[in-house]
């Protein structure tokens, strides 16, 4: 008996029909198609992108060479240098980040007690080879000068819910 449906059902193409009523019902409802380039979608205020080192507002830079980005970062992505200046404090010498190899997990800037190393919402860069994509400490500090804004305003609306 089941047989004899399965052959009544293969003749009037059933799964065909099904399918077809499918790609019908939505042939006319409201596309949801972003036209890329012109049109941009929503973007999380934690999304993460393009690294960035920040500076205090007088200018002077964040990092204080603790080293915990360099140790949390589980694909050992960060290089760090320091050395000790004539005021005493620690600042970096060299801070350099591979690209090719971050994975974008956002743990050196949870583990940073300074805020120092970020994550912006910038997507839209790329490199036409490995070098392109290795950044060394001061374009780090020319994205962080170049996005402040956007950075502040993230993590203000960050604060609120936590």
């Amino acid at each position: 008996m089941g047989s004899m449906k399965e052959i009544f059902n293969s003749l009037l193409l059933k799964e065909l029909l099904k399918g077809l009523s499918v790609t019908g019902r939505h042939t006319f409802s409201r596309k949801i198609t972003v036209q890329y380039p012109e049109e941009k979608t929503p973007q999380s205020y934690r999304f993460r992108g393009l690294h960035a080192l920040r500076r205090y507002p007088n200018g002077e830079e964040r990092c204080i060479a603790c080293k915990l980005c360099e140790a949390v970062c589980p694909a050992m992505a960060i290089t760090i240098e320091s050395a000790q200046r004539d005021d005493g404090s620690r600042r970096t010498t060299r801070y350099d980040i591979d690209l090719n190899k971050c994975i974008f997990c956002g743990f050196c800037e949870e583990a940073c007690p300074v805020d120092a190393i970020v994550e912006t919402r910038v997507y839209e860069y790329h490199g036409e080879s490995q070098a392109d994509l290795y950044f060394t400490k001061p374009m780090l500090l020319a994205n962080g000068d170049h996005y402040e804004a956007e950075i502040a305003a993230d993590r203000e609306q960050d604060s609120k819910y936590r």
